[in-house]
């Protein structure tokens, strides 16, 4: 029997009350953040959440975040303390994701995963949050791309991977930051990030004023413990292509390894001390802003290029946004690293 493909609608960022309507009928919409597309369902039906593990190929003991349009719709589902809610007041809406205890049998397993806690996030973007108004509930927000894999910048990327597998895609346009929100879990003894983004542990220390633990570099979850967040336990952010990680001082020593097949991403600086072909290079701009909304996209056009043996990624200064630049290129190159 042949399998059958939905037809996918592609939404303009004026449809939010046609993705809200799919969404309140149990289908799955892609939305647009500030930090990457979002694949949505309505996180109150199990069997719209379903869907989405079953379109992205996600484990099912990866828990997935509740995105919503305001801070009351989480009263019916978590605890909130003060801590919580004075990062709430500084960061939302924002590009944090903030673990919380939740209320006993008010969050479904299948989206905390088994945990009792939940993650939740309010993002900065007008059609993100209208999409959530008009759905009327909180809907769950993973990235709307095959698990595993870059995550999407734009809807051509959430199309390419979700075409024939959900209801719907609303275009916004590029995303601004372009690598998912700072994670911390409030419902530790202490305060601590799980997953790096563009909120930093500095800024989230002055706010809090207290220590705050980052947890980033620890490695990967044990097979049978589920993790809090998304992207400490499978692979994350990696081609099908061989992805290498470099330094800008071996700049000139990696344009000497370099073979016909293998292609570069890098800031304009490294570029132009390489020298190299436009067919044979990806700039990732002239800051680190830019170099972070690049790199996912980068990734997918060099993927889908059959020609290309290895990408070769510029690493940032790990300060700020490029811990988390660097923490995604690092799992996507899946820790290989150019060495003289």
């Amino acid at each position: 029997m042949r399998k059958l493909i939905m037809k996918t609608e592609r939404l303009t960022n004026q449809e939010t009350q046609r993705a809200g309507d799919l969404l309140k009928a149990g289908e799955v919409v892609a939305f647009p953040t500030e930090t990457v597309y979002g694949l949505g369902a309505d996180a109150t039906n199990d069997e719209a959440v379903k869907k989405v593990f079953i379109a992205k190929g996600r484990p099912s003991d990866n828990p997935l975040i509740m995105t919503v349009a305001d801070i009351a719709q989480l009263d019916p589902f978590v605890t909130i303390s003060d801590m919580a809610q004075l990062l709430m007041a500084h960061f939302w809406p924002g590009s944090l994701t903030i673990i919380l205890p939740i209320k006993p049998g008010k969050v479904s397993m299948l989206v905390t995963g088994g945990l009792q806690t939940v993650a939740f996030r309010l993002p900065d973007n007008d059609v993100a949050r209208a999409v959530i108004r008009a759905a009327g509930v909180p809907i769950v927000g993973p990235s709307a791309n095959t698990s595993g894999k870059p995550s999407p910048t734009t809807a051509a990327h959430v199309w390419h991977d979700m075409q024939g597998k959900i209801a719907g895609i609303v275009d916004d346009g590029p995303t601004q930051i372009g690598v998912e929100s700072t994670v911390i879990d409030m419902s530790a003894t202490t305060p601590t990030i799980l997953r790096p983004g563009a909120v930093t542990q500095q800024q989230l220390e002055a706010v809090l004023n207290m220590p705050v633990v980052d947890a980033t570099s620890t490695k990967s979850v044990a097979s049978n413990v589920t993790p809090k967040a998304p992207g400490m336990k499978y692979r994350h952010y990696a081609p099908d292509k061989n992805v290498v990680m470099f330094d800008r001082l071996d700049a000139l020593d990696l344009k000497n390894e370099l073979q016909k097949n293998d292609v570069v991403m890098a800031q304009e600086p490294t570029l132009s001390a390489m020298q190299l072909s436009l067919d044979q290079s990806w700039s990732l701009g002239e800051t680190l802003e830019s170099a972070t909304e690049q790199l996912f996209s980068g990734l997918r056009f060099y993927d889908d290029e059959i020609q290309v043996a290895t990408i070769y990624v510029e690493k940032m200064s790990p300060i700020g946004l490029g811990k988390a630049y660097n923490n995604r290129l690092a799992k996507s190159a899946g820790n290989q690293e150019f060495s003289v």
